[in-house]
């Protein structure tokens, strides 16, 4: 319960203790009057030479999946599985679920019939948008998913930068990337990945682009190897003018000289 407020800070009565939730740790533009009844994440026990000091959050991520297992069934029996929650208090959640039970479906668990138990956190929330997202260990799906509310088109990957190029839908260019970038800001920090977003006509271009520029260096490449390929020219020798040629001559035999008859 709220007893007060003290620098932007609230105090709180929990039980025959008092604690502070620091302003730092209020969900923006929420404020509280004098007898209000919250909830609150435990975040830290500070002990100090004269007394002990609670710390409470509503912005902490770990908030949210407390409520979760309070509104929740599957999830406090750990049938249900939050793997994974980042957030940006006071705006937006996202939050990453797997079933251990495969009759179980982890979203709809989380959701509720017709969004009870999902809408009940967002109450407590002051209208924070949660996104439910499936959990699974294939990153292109994965990285799709942590999109939502966008719809995607393809999604590539660099297993070895860990990065990924998305492509999606003009129309849904701004919706994927979210105000101020948040909703990629927050599916790059809830998948791990680093995340590029781009349009499917300026996809369309820059493929058009590197098949031209892949075609050029393929020509180049064959030409260059004709060029390798083509026979030194060979010397002829003309055969218009006649070579004299000279031939040695011996003498002819001189005949025998007769004996002269006396």
């Amino acid at each position: 319960m709220i007893l007060g407020q003290e620098r932007r800070n609230y105090l709180v009565e929990i039980g025959k203790t008092e604690a502070l939730l620091p302003v730092q740790e209020q969900i923006p533009r929420e404020s509280h009057r004098r007898g209000d009844r919250i909830r609150a994440l435990l975040l830290e026990v500070r002990r100090t030479p004269k007394d002990v000091q609670v710390i409470l959050s509503r912005a902490h991520p770990q908030f949210v999946v407390k409520l979760f297992q309070l509104e929740v069934p599957e999830v406090a029996e750990k049938i249900v599985e939050i793997k994974g929650v980042v957030r940006e208090a006071g705006d937006r959640t996202k939050i990453s679920v797997a079933s251990r039970d495969k009759a179980v479906d982890p979203v709809g668990a989380c959701v509720g019939i017709k969004g009870s138990r999902v809408q009940a956190i967002v109450r407590e929330l002051r209208g924070e948008k949660i996104d439910i997202i499936p959990w699974t260990n294939d990153p292109r799906v994965f990285i799709g998913e942590a999109l939502n509310p966008a719809s995607i088109e393809k999604v590539g990957i660099d297993e070895q930068k860990k990065a990924a190029l998305v492509v999606v839908a003009d129309s849904q260019l701004s919706l994927a990337i979210g105000k101020n970038g948040q909703n990629v800001r927050l599916a790059a920090k809830l998948t791990g990945w680093k995340i590029d977003i781009i349009s499917a006509s300026e996809y369309e271009k820059e493929k058009l682009e590197r098949e031209r520029d892949i075609k050029a260096a393929l020509a180049e490449e064959a030409a260059a190897q004709d060029e390798q390929s083509v026979p030194a020219p060979v010397s002829e020798v003309s055969v218009s003018e006649e070579v004299p040629v000279t031939v040695a001559e011996s003498d002819p035999p001189q005949p025998e000289s007769e004996p002269v008859a006396e």
